[in-house]
């Protein structure tokens, strides 16, 4: 796929999400029995289901998106890198900022595709579910059932890296450092999102970590691809 690609076809993004409430003990009893199903492969003697509540952000089901952060190569040579980022309260209207950004004509381009990292199993599909769960109709790029595999518009950093080995799982920050690129891990990690959201109430730090991601993943690819890397000076923050 990468030997024909340009940089100017994918759209990076990441997503930070929560837990849609943020005490196991504030759900309403139908919300806890159910969460309790959901877990229940995953409990032991050590585990309590409290305790996995904690990862419930996860979950497109108890979860909800708070940043969106997205970024393009404007040329194919890789001089100028956009990012704009989605950091709300409200994620139905998150949602539908983001919903009207892949609307646009630039991005309902037919070669466009969609790239994060593990964006297959985390991030489009849980874009994806939040939006029906929210009632907002699908982009183009998302509404994928009926597709074949090779014609869903994705592109997956993790998967790439897999090469044919689907039990193969590679951190973010871990890629970054076998490839020699700068770590985006610089303040937070994934484990403190909640924390940093509701005790906290620092949503802009959060989205400088999403920002710090989607930079990360687009170094990536152009190492896959043979470029030379984004530096910071070619990185232009859109409002």
């Amino acid at each position: 796929m990468l030997n024909q690609a340009r940089l100017s076809q994918f759209l990076f993004l990441d997503i930070e999400t929560v837990p849609g409430i943020y005490r196991f003990d504030d759900l309403n009893q139908t919300k806890k029995k159910l969460f309790e199903k959901k877990v229940q492969y995953r409990l032991n003697d050590d585990t309590t289901v409290e305790d996995l509540y904690g990862q419930a952000g996860i979950w497109a089901e108890f979860g909800k998106i708070i940043v969106i952060s997205t970024g393009f190569f404007v040329k194919d040579d890789g001089s100028e890198f956009r990012l704009k980022s989605f950091a709300l309260d409200d994620e139905v209207q998150l949602l539908k900022d983001f919903a009207a950004l892949l609307n646009t004509k630039y991005f309902q381009r037919k070669d466009l595709k969609l790239c994060a990292h593990n964006g297959k199993e985390f991030d489009f599909p849980y874009i994806a579910r939040r939006m029906i769960i929210n009632r907002i109709p699908l982009p183009s790029q998302l509404a994928i059932h009926g597709k074949k595999p090779w014609e869903t518009p994705f592109c997956d950093t993790m998967e790439l890296w897999r090469f044919g080995d689907y039990k193969h799982y590679t951190s973010l920050e871990l890629l970054t450092h076998i490839l020699e690129i700068p770590s985006p891990k610089q303040d937070i990690e994934g484990k403190d999102v909640a924390r940093v959201y509701y005790e906290e109430k620092d949503l802009e730090r959060i989205k400088t970590y999403c920002e710090n991601d989607v930079i990360a993943i687009a170094r990536i690819l152009q190492r896959y691809m043979g470029k030379d890397l984004l530096k910071d000076e070619q990185i232009v923050r859109v409002k």
